[in-house]
């Protein structure tokens, strides 16, 4: 079992000659160096990154002084991959055993699909701590706000239609009655066209995220494919496997007419629920 964590990745020196025409005559740029930066810190989380094995024996869960967790590989916290401490607020120590638990049930060869959870954690330290980050993902997730998937109802055929109806039509209510936004659905292809009024109450909402709500909502936005779905579990509206339903309704509308899929059907199935089931699980305060 490797214990040793791997390298820092140094830039490729660039040299490059060139030969001109005239007769016995050679001629050599001059030799250029690439600018070699400093790379992310060595960390637990990219160490076994990097070498895609299972270098500690045990793993605990401990409190700060300040009563917040974090997490201990063989005694060393656990740090985000930029080097940050892993440091889970004392109102989430679901969150904090959860992430022990990824770690603990490691293999010898490290499976970072099986890490959902410190993976959020990472993003949301990370990420979601800089207002110029923080600024972008709110940018680009009210871009995709603008080709949600729910704002594209199909009208055939009758599997599909029945289960938009079913799962999408209770989001339009919830989003009028709750948070005072009437969506609007798309004509043909092109965007849907928001009123103002509805996206910057939207965008209230998303900008007063805290980091794990926010880290939270953008992984749920993309698993998910639809805006609204994602804020929907965020906001406590639905469960993970209500949101996963809502997302797949086309997916599940082929399988109930032509039949399931091996290894992509049932993959999907259990790839959307680990994505949405992490949400929801860095969203419980106890």
């Amino acid at each position: 079992m490797s214990r040793a964590a791997g390298p820092s990745k140094l830039a490729a020196v660039a040299q490059r000659t060139h030969c001109f025409g005239a007769q016995r005559s050679l001629s050599t740029s001059r030799v250029s160096f690439a600018e070699v930066k400093a790379g992310p810190a060595i960390s637990q989380t990219n160490r076994a990154e990097m070498t895609l094995r299972r270098f500690w024996k045990n793993v605990h869960v401990k409190e700060d002084e300040s009563g917040n967790y974090l997490v201990t590989l063989d005694k060393r916290n656990l740090k985000t991959p930029s080097g940050t401490k892993l440091v889970i607020p004392r109102e989430k120590r679901v969150m904090a055993a959860l992430i022990a638990n990824e770690w603990e049930n490691q293999d010898e060869v490290l499976k970072q699909h099986a890490l959902p959870l410190t993976s959020l954690a990472s993003r949301a330290l990370d990420g979601m701590n800089d207002a110029t980050i923080r600024a972008g993902v709110i940018d680009a997730l009210f871009k995709y706000f603008e080709t949600d998937t729910i704002l594209f109802p199909d009208e055939k055929p009758r599997a599909l239609v029945r289960m938009q109806k079913e799962h999408w039509d209770p989001l339009f209510a919830w989003a009028e009655k709750e948070l005072g936004v009437k969506l609007k659905l798309a004509d043909g292809f092109a965007p849907a066209q928001q009123d103002q009024e509805s996206i910057d109450k939207l965008r209230q909402i998303v900008e007063g995220f805290d980091i794990w709500q926010l880290a939270a909502f953008e992984r749920a936005v993309y698993a998910s494919k639809s805006f609204m779905i994602g804020l929907a579990l965020v906001q406590g509206r639905l469960s993970a496997d209500d949101a996963a339903h809502a997302a797949q309704v086309e997916v599940r509308s082929q399988i109930e007419q032509w039949g399931e899929v091996e290894d992509s059907h049932d993959v999907d199935y259990q790839d959307i629920r680990r994505a949405l089931g992490s949400v929801a699980c860095a969203l419980v305060s106890l």
